[in-house]
């Protein structure tokens, strides 16, 4: 009797392999602590839990955002990315395992550091970005690849702003870390968008010259970010806020040398054009609330939920798949989630300005979100926690 054939086995997923590159770990974290952390506070703020904070619930949520959700984002990120750029050995195994600790000893003291002392909690959630930047300043700097100090200066800037933060617990410092994200979409976003969409035109047939990429606008719109957040560290709304406009109009120009309107085939591709689309509104509604008295959570959540956590979320789902040696096809559900991120998003800048009421607001813009990040935490929890498809290591 011929033997039937049988298809080997799929690998086994693993804790151990989630510390083989800092992608899966940092890309997983931050995409459990975003379903936790959102519905947490929004029970926090109605009052039906009490968590035992180190800080007002208000900036907890804020802190965890930008410098929980978004630091694992930007470590996930870049320290995958730096490997690639300057031919060097990935940050794995204990080495990983240590900086993701201190990562998650952040989480925890705010989130349940009520009493511990300040200077603990202080210490522990301060000390994780200048460890990745140390990890891929020594990279760089040891490959000589001047093109990647902006990315460097600006993650300094965004580390100055979380000093502020919570050492201050001024809301100030949180907008200028929502500045600075926004200069490192601007760099990031500015270099895989086109050149991801470039690609993925020629593949298609499609004339991909047609997607310019200019260094001096590049340049440009990142210096002026940079002036938008001196403008606004500095009290001066009117010239922050036409610097705002400035910025905008120099996002949009770029957008428009991208074609991301031929992108509307491939969802990996559209929503990295609509998130960073997002930038140049949340410039707009800035500018509008410090000259015209409009609310500042409209311009914060186009920042933090339209830009930020769609852009997070398309660069995440296309990474997980390529650095694990599987095809750019998007797993089922994920669709729905780039798609729920983006209402979510417009859900709450229409809150902000009360054309829906409050607790309907958050409430359904937190539902989206959570789905969003849940749906790519059950459809890539085993791919992060697999071998690579292809074999190869990492």
């Amino acid at each position: 009797m011929q033997a039937i054939p049988t298809s080997p086995e799929p690998p086994r997923a693993s804790v151990r392999q989630l510390f083989a590159y800092p992608f899966r770990i940092f890309f997983l974290s931050m995409a459990l602590l975003s379903v936790l952390a959102i519905p947490a506070w929004v029970l926090q703020v109605s009052g039906a839990i009490q968590l035992p904070l180190a800080m007002p619930g208000l900036l907890w949520h804020q802190h965890e955002m930008l410098f929980g959700f978004l630091s694992a984002g930007i470590a996930g990120f870049l320290l995958t990315a730096v490997c690639v750029w300057t031919q060097t050995n990935r940050m794995h195994g204990v080495p990983l395992l240590l900086l993701w600790g201190v990562w998650l000893a952040g989480r925890l003291s705010l989130a349940f550091g009520a009493g511990w002392p300040e200077w603990l909690v202080q210490g522990l959630n301060l000390a994780f970005l200048p460890l990745v930047m140390m990890d891929a300043g020594w990279r760089i700097w040891r490959a000589k690849q001047k093109r990647q100090v902006p990315i460097l200066v600006v993650l300094g800037l965004l580390w100055a702003m979380q000093i502020g933060f919570i050492t201050r617990l001024d809301m100030a410092f949180s907008h200028g870390a929502l500045i600075m994200a926004m200069a490192l979409i601007s760099i990031i976003g500015g270099r895989i968008t086109p050149a991801f969409t470039s690609g993925w035109l020629k593949r298609q047939g499609i004339n991909s010259p047609a997607v310019r990429m200019i260094p001096a606008l590049d340049l440009i719109t990142l210096l002026s970010l940079i002036l938008v957040l001196a403008g606004m560290l500095a009290g001066m709304p009117r010239t922050t806020a036409i610097l705002s406009l400035i910025a905008a109009v120099l996002m949009l120009t770029r957008l428009f040398h991208w074609k991301g309107w031929l992108t509307r085939r491939e969802p990996l591709l559209w929503v990295l054009h609509l998130s960073i689309l997002w930038v140049p509104a949340a410039l707009v509604l800035l500018a509008g609330s410090l000259l015209a008295g409009w609310p500042a959570n409209a311009w914060s959540h186009a920042a933090g939920a339209g830009a930020i956590g769609g852009l997070i979320l398309g660069v995440i789902a296309r990474v997980s798949l390529g650095h694990t040696g599987r095809p750019l096809v998007l797993p089922r559900g994920m669709v729905t989630a780039f798609i729920a991120i983006q209402i979510a998003a417009l859900l709450r800048v229409l809150t902000a300005f009360k054309f829906i009421p409050w607790h309907a607001g958050i409430g359904s813009a937190s539902l989206l979100w959570t789905l969003a990040y849940g749906l790519f935490l059950i459809r890539y929890t085993g791919v992060l926690a697999r071998p690579r498809a292809d074999g190869q290591d990492g």
